[in-house]
């Protein structure tokens, strides 16, 4: 991987997404989860509980390289991003839904992470694992890279209300450039053993992101949640933070191979989100995006 993409671009690009997120955020977001916890908790159970054991179970079960494997919990341990705000808004799911999971998943990630990485390293062992787990100072990188630019976004909203939404539009366009150019870097990064990787890692990332949309979208029904927030739900738990994890890879752990089933989730995670919207939407009423009247917010 070029050393300028890491040092300079990949957290820069971070920062963007994670900035574009705080801009569209609000106290009330967080306190949304006290007035309508159901939705809430049981979208946050199926993401912190669920899919680190779902791909525990699918990298054990198809025997992934170590390295490989701590790349894929790295990928399941990643909070929801943001665009799983733009597919909800896109097939009527409750936006404001999506836009609270991803504030207080952001925040959760801060502890989550660090333990299923740690996790992850400690049972399967990779080579130099000694450099690849999330120290205490790792950590607080970590913290840095995902709260900070996100807080930063909330006081300029709360500011300067007309720039955050002037800046909307911009932000939103840049966040999914940016997105572009990290997958590509990270796959270009290992493009020597990028056919190899794609063997595995291609099966295990398509099963992974179809599982996580099911089990983001069946267990809320299942527990009585709306069909609308239900919706809303799938994409938050199906649609990770790719950027995340890769420059948890790439610019903390400093190793270019946990980033590939990321980089390659980055790509395929869209089809496979825009084949589960249309199914999951297929024969329902057609109406308004969402009732809450929040913008929708960055990619």
């Amino acid at each position: 991987m070029d050393s300028g993409l890491v040092a300079v671009g990949l957290p820069a690009a971070l920062a963007i997404i994670m900035f574009g997120l705080g801009l569209a955020l609000t106290v009330d977001d967080f306190r949304r989860v006290g007035s309508a916890p159901r939705p809430v908790v049981v979208a946050l159970l199926a993401q912190l509980v669920l899919l680190p054991l779902l791909c525990f179970g699918l990298v054990l079960a198809l025997e992934l390289e170590a390295i490989l494997a701590v790349g894929m919990m790295l990928l399941a341990a990643s909070p929801g991003g943001t665009t799983a705000n733009l597919f909800s808004h896109l097939f009527r799911g409750d936006v404001a839904l999506n836009i609270t999971l991803t504030a207080v998943n952001s925040v959760i990630a801060v502890v989550s992470l660090p333990l299923v990485v740690n996790f992850a390293v400690g049972w399967f062992d990779p080579a130099g694992a000694d450099d690849i787990g999330l120290q205490p100072a790792k950590t607080a990188q970590v913290f840095a890279i995902v709260l900070v630019p996100v807080a930063i976004g909330m006081l300029v909203r709360r500011s300067s209300p007309t720039f955050a939404e002037r800046a909307d539009r911009p932000v939103r366009i840049a966040s999914a450039v940016v997105l572009a150019l990290v997958i590509v870097g990270a796959l270009v990064g290992e493009r020597e053993n990028l056919g190899d990787y794609l063997a595995d890692i291609g099966i295990a990332t398509t099963l992974f992101c179809a599982a996580s949309l099911a089990i983001g979208y069946t267990l809320p029904r299942l527990l009585g949640v709306p069909e609308r927030q239900a919706l809303s739900s799938a994409f938050e738990v199906g649609i990770h933070n790719s950027t995340l994890a890769i420059a948890v890879a790439l610019s903390v752990l400093d190793n270019d191979t946990l980033a590939v089933p990321a980089a390659v989730y980055g790509v395929l995670m869209f089809p496979l989100a825009l084949l589960a919207g249309w199914l999951l939407s297929r024969g329902r009423p057609r109406g308004p995006g969402h009732a809450s009247g929040h913008r929708l917010p960055a990619l």
